[in-house]
């Protein structure tokens, strides 16, 4: 077992993860956990903090994991950032050599007022986050931000997981086992024999 995961740590963040997760449910929203096996659809992404990664196209070869987040979530801090910065040393060979990109994309969908890009960067800063940060785009007149709406995400925090030919092959909301997901990911590292 991974220290990272022990039962403690694990039992808290899951019970944290579910009392905080903050939620929007759409009509269209996936099933938490369904391996979703779709083609991811491009994000929209007004700015990006700290690098550009590309887009879901032009990183066709990589897996690419998204987290969606929101700055104010109390899931999100408890769960899936330091989880997302546990992968990013767990797989750090795989990012260095460019097969795994990890990134986040900041999907606000409740507290606009609050959670401004201003903010959001000085929320950066004191978390050391050093991943690529998009800020999805927002319509003129809509709730709902675009990549929000492409993925449709049921609220934060959500993982995505895409595989080399751009396909979500697992879309998870709030709390889940780790060790599972990261088996999935090293899986989809390994080079496939022709």
């Amino acid at each position: 077992m991974n220290a990272f995961w022990s039962p403690s740590r694990r039992s808290f963040l899951s019970a944290t993860a579910a009392a905080a997760m903050t939620t929007f449910t759409a009509p269209y929203s996936l099933a938490a956990g369904a391996r979703v096996d779709r083609r991811a659809p491009a994000w929209d992404i007004s700015e990006w903090i700290n690098s550009d990664p590309g887009n879901v196209d032009s990183l066709s070869g990589k897996v690419i994991v998204i987290d969606f987040f929101q700055l104010w979530c109390p899931g999100c801090n408890k769960f899936s950032g330091p989880l997302l910065a546990h992968w990013q040393q767990k797989f750090a060979d795989s990012i260095a050599d460019g097969q795994l990109i990890l990134m986040k994309i900041h999907t606000v969908f409740e507290g606009h007022s609050y959670q401004t890009v201003r903010r959001l960067k000085s929320y950066i800063r004191e978390k050391k986050i050093d991943l690529p940060v998009g800020v999805d785009r927002h319509a003129d007149g809509e709730r709902l931000p675009e990549t929000m709406r492409r993925y449709r995400t049921r609220g934060t925090p959500e993982i995505a997981i895409i595989d080399r030919d751009g396909i979500i092959q697992l879309q998870e909301f709030g709390y889940f086992e780790p060790e599972p997901v990261e088996a999935m990911i090293q899986s989809m590292l390994v080079p496939t024999r022709a």
